[in-house]
């Protein structure tokens, strides 16, 4: 999801910083049994994929409001070739040109279960021993060595067509900003958060996965030769680690390739000094060159979302490296966290103090910006374990309902299920596009054993994310609506500031869109995905290469182009989309694999 946090980090835009700490790089030895990977998984090796554009709107630049950075705004050994070990070969043929969109075709297991909350059955493996004191030697990447084999299943049309925007979007990237973090499609140049190639990272895994073999082995020379953390520079620890760490963390899975183990290794050590404070809560930043870390110049508050939201991947590098260190420093986070008053019927908080370790600002509860994927960890680290973690299914089925008592709304007039937000017992009827992750997080409990009407509240929630795109002029949803509670003669479900009119290419739609058709088969759910793409195109596409966030999605015939495309549009929005037409499970299988929260798939582990 993109995953979806307001860093709060840069001066005059408290939107980018959040988690700094400085702690020792002392290293630890692994201890208790090891893990393995779940039924590891290979994939086909890329094939060199082509396509021709086709013709779009012309966007030229605009004078535009300078808004926050940032996805979550108010989601050396030796070196070998990535190819070597992959076993099955790819039909990516993708050199039919893609001139016009394509029309829409129109067309529990049961064990003992060890916990019961409100109707939930959860089957757990029979492992007594947490997955967090279990750390041992390196495990090797989930793509080598000897998977069954099996046919691969040709890519459709739809498929193609992300293809062909990948490639698009990639040249404007290459031509224009190559080994920069953003492009700057309209004025032809780049922007520099943290200087460390941030589209470049972001987007190695899509690449393997859509079969681009030819741009991924480019990128990876750009990794092997250019990329270095050693640099005065301070980098938010939730988006670098999201971003980059979880990029190279994928990029080695996927590939087998070494390379992105050391570099993955390289940055999160870096990253550790974020957790020398006082309460262990880590601070906002941390300079990766000097390895001292510091809270945002205006607050020593952390945002919840991005200090549990790092969890996935630093025990992830725990796990390959058999060096636990990464892991206790972020386990420690959740248990602080889980103890905490504060909460009202499992929702948190936006703030947590680094000094004290208590929640601030307490009564405002969200499921957007600063807490959103809060929730989505406490689920997907109990996945990513072994489903043995009962404290956090405990807390995310708490929190559950706690939405369900609290922040559940229906608007009018098509009586859509929707998210609204409390502050200090007032309700608002404003929803993020970023609480959009939540119906496919909703999904994938339901697929491992949770309540069955989690699915059903899903289903509710993906129909009202899709109405936020189909009931705008332009079908592209605004970063931020309210909902009708009242009907009004004129008036439809979805009402939009003109403050909250952008589009930043987000993810979260079309993520829970890939969850929703892979569990479902409903091909609704991809023509949904369809019609956002036909738009993205329509709307936000670039000539000369590229895709920009917009300014204003009411406006057709000048959408206000804001000449920057986010590193998420190519690591998470394509990358999901492309995953949405695949009728192929074994494409990043949901049993398999875990996807963190700028969608990089991790391996899902088993006791040993």
């Amino acid at each position: 999801m993109v995953c979806g946090v307001i860093s709060y980090t840069s001066v005059g835009e408290p939107w980018k910083s959040l988690t700094n700490k400085s702690s020792d790089e002392h290293g630890t030895e692994p201890d208790a049994p090891g893990l393995k990977l779940a039924n590891p998984a290979v994939l086909p090796a890329p094939q060199k994929a082509d396509a021709n554009a086709g013709d779009y709107l012309e966007l030229s630049p605009q004078k535009k409001p300078k808004l926050p950075h940032g996805r979550r705004n108010p989601s050396n050994f030796q070196i070998k070739p990535p190819w070597g070990d992959v076993r099955l070969q790819t039909r990516h043929d993708t050199s039919k040109a893609v001139e016009e969109p394509v029309q829409a075709d129109k067309q529990e297991k049961t064990e003992k279960s060890v916990i019961s909350w409100r109707g939930a059955v959860i089957e757990p493996d029979q492992s007594s021993e947490p997955p967090s004191s279990r750390v041992k030697e390196p495990e090797k990447p989930s793509s080598v060595e000897g998977e069954s084999q099996k046919e691969p299943v040709p890519i459709n049309e739809r498929q193609r067509a992300v293809i062909e925007a990948f490639r698009h979007a990639w040249k404007g990237y290459k031509d224009f900003a190559w080994g920069h973090d953003e492009l700057k499609p309209l004025s032809k140049s780049y922007s520099e958060w943290f200087g460390l190639g941030l589209t470049l990272i972001d987007a190695l895994d899509t690449m393997w996965i859509l079969g681009l073999k030819e741009e991924f082995e480019e990128a990876r020379k750009w990794v092997a030769n250019d990329l270095a953390f050693d640099k005065n520079v301070d980098v938010n620890l939730f988006e670098s680690t999201i971003r980059i760490l979880g990029g190279l963390l994928s990029a080695y899975h996927l590939s087998g390739d070494s390379l992105f183990l050391e570099k993955a290794k390289d940055i999160g050590n870096r990253l550790m000094p974020a957790f020398r404070t006082p309460s262990k809560i880590p601070y906002s930043d941390v300079n990766i060159g000097r390895g001292t870390a510091h809270p945002p110049r205006w607050t020593s508050d952390s945002t919840v979302a991005e200090v549990t939201s790092i969890q996935l991947e630093f025990r992830e590098l725990s796990r390959l490296t058999g060096d636990e260190k990464y892991q206790k420093a972020v386990d420690e986070v959740m248990k602080h966290v889980h103890t905490l008053s504060g909460k009202n019927d499992g929702l948190v908080p936006m703030f947590i103090n680094t000094n004290s370790g208590q929640f601030t600002h307490l009564g405002v509860y969200t499921l957007g910006a600063r807490a959103d994927s809060y929730y989505e960890y406490l689920l997907k680290q109990w996945i990513q374990g072994g489903k043995t973690e009962n404290e956090l299914l405990e807390d995310y089925m708490r929190a559950i309902e706690g939405v369900k008592k609290h922040l559940l709304q229906r608007s009018q007039p098509k009586k859509l299920t929707f998210v609204g937000e409390l502050a200090h017992g007032h309700f608002s009827a404003k929803m993020d596009h970023l609480v959009c992750f939540l119906p496919g997080t909703l999904a994938l409990g339901a697929h491992n054993g949770l309540t069955a009407d989690h699915m059903k509240l899903a289903e509710a929630l993906i129909e009202t994310c899709y109405q936020m795109y189909a009931q705008v002029e332009t079908g592209l949803s605004p970063e931020i609506v309210h909902f009708n509670l009242h009907a009004q003669k004129g008036h439809k479900d979805v009402e939009i500031k003109p403050a909250d009119r952008h589009n930043l290419l987000r993810p979260e739609t079309v993520e829970s869109l890939f969850y929703m058709y892979r569990f479902t088969g409903d091909k609704k759910y991809q023509d949904w995905g369809w019609e956002i793409l036909q738009n993205f195109n329509k709307y936000t596409r670039v000539p000369t290469g590229g895709y920009t966030s917009i300014n204003n999605v009411q406006n057709p015939s000048n959408p206000e182009p804001r000449d920057k495309m986010e590193s998420f549009f190519l690591g998470e929005t394509l990358k999901y989309m492309f995953l949405l037409f695949s009728d192929d499970i074994d494409l990043i299988n949901l049993d398999k694999y875990v996807f963190n929260t700028e969608a990089h798939p991790l391996p899902i582990w088993v006791p040993a």
